[in-house]
């Protein structure tokens, strides 16, 4: 199994076990107790201010589709698509997702009162999300062209004189 294979593999399974969290959090606070105490914790906003099942649930579903997407450009599922849109939403996904990390460590860094979240966040939340996409842009940046048919690579033969023109 191929490097890009491995790292695909994890991104995939760290992608989709977070939409399928997500997705519970449409109907459920799990792991924690209640609304207000997974409010302050994992979204690090007042209970009145949670975003909408409906939102969250368009998270898991994105989520969802960006493990699809890097499980079949690591050459783990079948694509689905164009080729070249696949590996730009890979790349889209990568750069979302550093972004995310690299932007939760420097404002929950920056914090000069650190919540419940903020320490989540530094420990948990922002390094996540750097690890899978640094395995995301490793996916996207290697991995190969579909196997089957390459046009590219296919060698033209010479055309051959038609017997009702002799050309």
């Amino acid at each position: 199994m191929t490097l890009t294979r491995i790292t695909g593999g994890a991104a995939a399974v760290g992608l989709g076990a977070t939409g399928v969290l997500h997705g519970i959090w449409t109907v459920s606070p799990w792991p924690l107790t209640g609304r207000a105490e997974f409010a302050r914790t994992i979204v690090g906003v007042a209970e009145a201010d949670l975003p909408s099942p409906e939102l969250t649930a368009a998270v898991a579903v994105a989520l969802g589709a960006a493990s699809y997407a890097v499980a079949a450009q690591a050459d783990l599922v079948p694509r689905v698509g164009p080729p070249r849109l696949l590996r730009r939403g890979v790349w889209g996904v990568a750069g979302v997702l550093l972004l995310r990390g690299a932007a939760g460590l420097v404002s929950s860094g920056l914090t000069s009162r650190p919540s419940e979240f903020t320490r989540w966040d530094l420990a948990l939340y922002s390094p996540l999300s750097l690890a899978l996409g640094g395995l995301t842009a490793h996916v996207a940046a290697t991995a190969r062209a579909p196997r089957g048919r390459d046009r590219r690579a296919e060698v033209t033969r010479p055309a051959t004189p038609s017997p009702a023109t002799g050309a």
